[in-house]
C-alpha cells in the first residue's frame, strides 16, 4: 500500500514540552512519536506543534501563534494528507483572550471547515479529521502560570462538551483526552512523559479505526 500521511497540528503539548523545566521530550516520548511507533511502517506522522498556538486568535503578546492563519499553508505543504489530528484550545484560555469554552470550540469548528476546504487541493480526496480535546487543567493555585490563565481552570473543564457539540455538527471524530490522561501538577497544563505515552496509544487506536487498519502490537515507549 502507499504510505499514509498523518499531520498532528497542535501546541506545546504536541511539541512535547516537559512541565519540569520546559525542555522538549525526545521524539519517541512525544505523543506523535508514540503514534508513529504504534502505527508502524507505511505511516508517516508529521509533527506540527508550536508552543502558544491558539485556534484562531492573534496573540498580542507573543505574536505568530494564530492556528487558523497557519493551517492552510501547512496542509498545502504536507499534502497529500490522509488524516489531520487537531489538538488545540489550551492557549485560548489565557486571560488575555477573554473567551469562553464555547468560543474556543467555535475556533475548532473554523479549523475543521478550513481543513475540509483545503486538504483535497490538487489531490481530489479529503483528509479525515480527528479533534483531540485537551485534558482539563490541574489545580493552578500558586503555580507560575496561574496569572496567565486566570479563570482558565474552570473553562478547561467545559471544553469537552463544547467540542463534542461542534464536532457532532460537522461530522468530525473527537477524542476527549481528559478521559484517559491528566495535566501535570507541576505547571497545570503540560503533559508528563507517561501521559504522552497514554495519549499516543489512545490516538493510535482511533486513527486505526478511522483508516481501517490493524495495530498488531503495542510498541515499547522510551
Amino acid at each position: 500500500m502507499s504510505e499514509k500521511t498523518i499531520l498532528c497540528f497542535g501546541d506545546s503539548n504536541t511539541w512535547g514540552c516537559d512541565p519540569s523545566g520546559w525542555r522538549r521530550f525526545g521524539r519517541k516520548t512525544r505523543w506523535p512519536g508514540v503514534l508513529q511507533q504504534e502505527l508502524g511502517q507505511g505511516y508517516h506522522v508529521v509533527e506540527e506543534g508550536l508552543g502558544g498556538r491558539t485556534t484562531v486568535w492573534d496573540d498580542p503578546i507573543e505574536g505568530y501563534k494564530n492556528g487558523y492563519a497557519q493551517l492552510q499553508p501547512l496542509l498545502r505543504s504536507h499534502m497529500p494528507l490522509d488524516l489531520l489530528v487537531i489538538m488545540l484550545g489550551t492557549n485560548d484560555l489565557k486571560n488575555r483572550f477573554s473567551v469562553s469554552a464555547m468560543d474556543v470550540s467555535w475556533g475548532i469548528g473554523r479549523l475543521i471547515d478550513l481543513a475540509r476546504a483545503n486538504s483535497d487541493a490538487f489531490t481530489g480526496s479529503k483528509a479525515e479529521i480527528l479533534v483531540v480535546c485537551p485534558p482539563p487543567f490541574a489545580p493552578m493555585d500558586g503555580l507560575a502560570l496561574e496569572g496567565i490563565f486566570v479563570g482558565g481552570e474552570e473553562k478547561s473543564r467545559q471544553l469537552a462538551s463544547a467540542y463534542r457539540a461542534v464536532c457532532k455538527e460537522r461530522g468530525a471524530r473527537m477524542i476527549d483526552a481528559g478521559e484517559s490522561i491528566s495535566s501535570s501538577a507541576v505547571d497545570g497544563i503540560h503533559l508528563e512523559a507517561s501521559e504522552h505515552a497514554k495519549l499516543g496509544r489512545v490516538i493510535a487506536r482511533e486513527v486505526a479505526a478511522m483508516l481501517r487498519i490493524c495495530i498488531k502490537k503495542t510498541a515499547t515507549v522510551t
